[in-house]
């Protein structure tokens, strides 16, 4: 059976510090979710937790106290309204969400690509493109080594500019994306499949041009060849970002031959 669309984890409302529009509340979300056909969503939002040192200036104020403020959320039938997290993860491979929190998340997205946040989750001198390229490498395999519960672990946005830092041209983007070796994708996602988290297909990654396909979903192709499973996650901050959800993803499911059997599913 095919993948099918039916599913948002990865979403956040305007209590995370990037999320600005007063609209994208809760009772947005769910609305929008049965909208657009969904019967399970989990709300994310950015969160650093205060027993967790080093947090950087932006994630201070994004603790559990201030994400919680969501609670309890709405409900509505035929639709599983889950609280979930994106934790980070530091320079230091440092995870952002405590053991003794995993009880209190449906679902922790961790993203090993946020290559923007200088001094923070990248060196300040660590520029150049091939060194992005090896820190996509040690990131993620810093996760796949942790203690986690990774029955309710995502990886967000594999693929998403926010590697190549700021400033940096979608050529460049592309080019840095190259450079990682197919062999360490294979070593890693076969390693993603033995732990059982999820890999997230971002909506925003999805939205590339035809000519980018091979570039953008050679990731997604070897890990689906790996054993991996799958999960959609808009990263919608503000309305306009579910723009084109069902769209982009039904493509995206038909360039990458995605079953059901595909699909990761919360808590295994």
């Amino acid at each position: 059976m095919r993948y099918q669309i039916d599913h948002d984890y990865h979403i956040h409302s305007f209590l995370s510090s990037c999320a600005h529009d007063p609209v994208q509340d809760e009772l947005y979300i769910l609305n929008k979710a049965k909208e657009l056909g969904l019967s399970r969503i989990c709300l994310t939002n950015h969160y650093w937790d205060s027993a967790v040192p080093g947090a950087s200036k932006w994630y201070e104020p994004q603790n559990f106290e201030h994400i919680s403020k969501a609670k309890p959320l709405p409900e509505a039938e035929g639709v599983r309204y889950m609280f979930g997290c994106e934790t980070d993860l530091d320079q230091y491979l440092t995870v952002g969400c405590p053991p003794s929190r995993y009880g209190d998340f449906d679902f922790i997205i961790i993203p090993t690509t946020h290559l923007h946040m200088k001094g923070f989750t990248i060196n300040e001198e660590d520029d150049p493109a091939q060194i992005r390229a090896r820190l996509w490498v040690k990131r993620l395999e810093g996760v796949l080594d942790q203690p986690l519960p990774f029955h309710k672990i995502g990886i967000a946005h594999l693929v998403t500019r926010l590697l190549c830092g700021k400033g940096k041209t979608r050529e460049e983007h592309l080019a840095t994306l190259e450079m990682i070796p197919t062999a360490e994708m294979e070593r890693l996602f076969s390693k993603a499949a033995a732990v059982g988290c999820g890999i997230e297909l971002n909506l925003c990654d999805m939205r590339f041009k035809d000519y980018e396909a091979d570039v953008i979903l050679r990731p997604f192709r070897v890990a689906k060849d790996c054993g991996c499973k799958f999960y959609l996650g808009s990263d919608a901050h503000v309305p306009h970002d579910f723009d084109g959800f069902c769209d982009y993803y039904e493509r995206a499911v038909t360039l990458l031959d995605l079953k059901e059997s595909d699909k990761f599913h919360i808590g295994g």
